[in-house]
């Protein structure tokens, strides 16, 4: 397999080659899309969610005034959604605008012609992510008591698993 082959299987975390050897990435040419795809639904979901959340709240916490924002009142200019609404747009503008500014300032810094040429100079810049295969450490947990025992140990005590006491029921030894 090439270094771009693998470089973007790594990207998107599916590493995994079937019998065919080839990754689904490489044997499904929509895959990038349906991944992106996915995120962006994800992203946006949480996001009206949250937004969602956030209205409720503040109805729930004071109604009139809330209803007040809703409707132009006399004493107010500007209603309370139409001036969030105002303030989501100049966000929403200075936060891609600046970061827009931001990634193509350091693409033409970088001299880069391609994502191809970018993704291997910044490779090589910054610091590698080690592969942990076969992991190190235990990856399989019973449950949520048995993964905080272990963690209590990691640091402590390499390649030694300490067991933890059992505990007696109703006054009896345990067996």
């Amino acid at each position: 397999m090439d270094s771009k082959g693998e470089l973007d299987s790594q990207l998107l975390g599916t590493t995994e080659i079937n019998s065919d050897g080839m990754t689904q990435a490489e044997r499904d040419p929509s895959y990038k899309f349906k991944a992106t795809a996915f995120m962006a639904g994800v992203a946006g979901v949480s996001a009206l969610f949250g937004f969602g959340a956030t209205l409720s709240y503040a109805k729930k916490k004071d109604p009139v005034s809330f209803d007040k924002g809703l409707v132009m009142g006399t004493s107010l200019s500007e209603s309370g959604a139409a001036l969030a609404m105002r303030a989501l747009g100049w966000g929403t503008v200075y936060a891609v605008g600046g970061c827009g500014i931001l990634f193509y300032s350091i693409w033409k810094l970088s001299g880069c012609s391609n994502l191809h040429e970018f993704r291997m100079k910044m490779g090589n810049k910054l610091p590698t992510v080690r592969k942990n295969d076969p992991p190190q450490s235990r990856t399989e947990f019973d449950g949520l008591s048995d993964l905080m025992r272990y963690l209590e140990t990691w640091g402590n005590e390499k390649n030694e698993t300490k067991v933890a006491p059992q505990i007696s029921i109703e006054g009896k030894p345990p067996s």
